[in-house]
């Protein structure tokens, strides 16, 4: 098991980011959670298997078809055992 933090960062809020994002980690069996930022970002925190957290990880490159992606940011944190995905 891993733990994931990504921001999300470009035309992220408004194109139901955060809903598709759920629908993917729970396809993929991750928990966590995904919420917007101020500054227009999204932020994830997702725990998992790490072959399946990479998923998600590509997966948020690309987003929704009304996303434009410009950068996503990684890091490694600390376990904290969710019990579902959810949004924030």
């Amino acid at each position: 098991m891993k733990h994931f933090n990504l921001k999300v960062v470009g035309r992220v809020q408004g194109v139901f980011f955060r809903a598709f994002t759920k629908e993917e980690a729970e396809n993929l069996g991750l928990t966590g959670y995904v919420t917007n930022y101020d500054d227009g970002s999204v932020y994830i925190e997702a725990e998992g298997e790490e072959n399946k957290l990479k998923k998600l990880i590509k997966w948020c490159h690309k987003g929704p078809i009304f996303a434009k992606v410009e950068k996503v940011e990684v890091s490694a944190g600390s376990l904290k055992n969710y019990n579902d995905f959810s949004i924030l």
